[in-house]
């Protein structure tokens, strides 16, 4: 019944604050990545929460938040990160729907728990599709709010909220310490028992050369013997690729279409978004499962 419509200009753009949905599928042949959310279960939920279509695209901010001033009403939602978000200058809801005003101003800061926010409007973002979807990709500069992340000045639009009753979730607490489940390959072959023995005993940090392309991790390096070059193939969202120096990388949204490096294994899917939410410090451990008992 509603056909409310959205709009708000982006007064501070934050850190890196940029469109996502859940990624581009079907071009990595021609060198262009899915990019997409890094978080996917903040970005259901915040979609989930104002009743929004699957794969509505959002805004998600990354370290520290964007302010934003609203040209007219509509309902929006915050999941993710605790990046102290306010209304008015009064606390904003956490993982709950909630309305806003023309003249509102929605201000969050730096990150207080976790790295990642999503913002959601009902209806979702209105921006082009791009080869079906509305994400950003910052390497091919395509797609999102004009191929960028948002600068101060920007106008975003939403789609028309078909609105929907108030729904409400707990807010996510992200800890220091993770756990990732993987399976191990597809390169397994080049690592002996010794390099899994230094990989599933090790505690990890993340490190703070890590972006949307890849989680660089610190700790015990893994013996390679005669090196990890292979021929160059594709790359999963949680592959986690060795190179020469020892070191893991899991590789994100954004990575590369292909990668020369071995992989020791793959990061499942359900425990991407922890990864997603890990501050450079936060320790990280792998735990092996077999494909067959997940």
């Amino acid at each position: 019944m509603s056909a409310a419509i959205l709009r708000c200009r982006v007064v501070q753009p934050g850190a890196l604050s940029t469109v996502q949905d859940l990624g581009r599928f079907g071009y990595q042949r021609f060198g262009i990545g899915p990019a997409g959310v890094m978080d996917r279960t903040a970005y259901r939920e915040a979609n989930w929460l104002l009743g929004n279509p699957t794969g509505a695209a959002v805004l998600e901010m990354t370290l520290s938040g964007a302010k934003l001033e609203f040209l007219s009403a509509g309902r929006c939602a915050i999941t993710g990160a605790d990046m102290a978000a306010s209304l008015n200058g009064a606390p904003a809801p956490r993982s709950r729907a909630f309305d806003v005003a023309a003249g509102d101003v929605l201000q969050f800061g730096l990150v207080r728990n976790g790295l990642r926010a999503y913002l959601a409007f009902g209806g979702g973002i209105d921006v082009p599709e791009v080869m079906g979807s509305r994400s950003t990709n910052l390497r091919c500069r395509l797609g999102g709010f004009m191929g960028r992340a948002l600068t101060a000045g920007d106008e975003l639009v939403a789609l028309p909220d078909a609105g929907g009753e108030p729904r409400e979730l707990p807010p996510h607490i992200y800890q220091p310490e993770i756990e990732l489940r993987y399976v191990p390959g597809p390169q397994q072959d080049m690592f002996d028992a010794a390099a899994y023995q230094v990989f599933d005993n090790t505690a990890y940090v993340v490190s703070p050369q890590s972006d949307r392309m890849g989680c660089r991790l610190d700790g015990g390096n893994l013996p390679t013997g005669a090196g990890t070059d292979i021929v160059s193939d594709g790359i999963a969202f949680g592959s986690v690729q060795v190179a020469n120096s020892g070191q893991p990388i899991v590789l994100l949204a954004d990575r590369q279409t292909t990668g020369g490096y071995a992989k020791i294994g793959t990061v499942l899917s359900l425990d991407l978004p922890l990864l997603a939410q890990a501050l450079p410090g936060t320790k990280v451990r792998f735990r092996p499962v077999r494909a067959e008992d997940i």
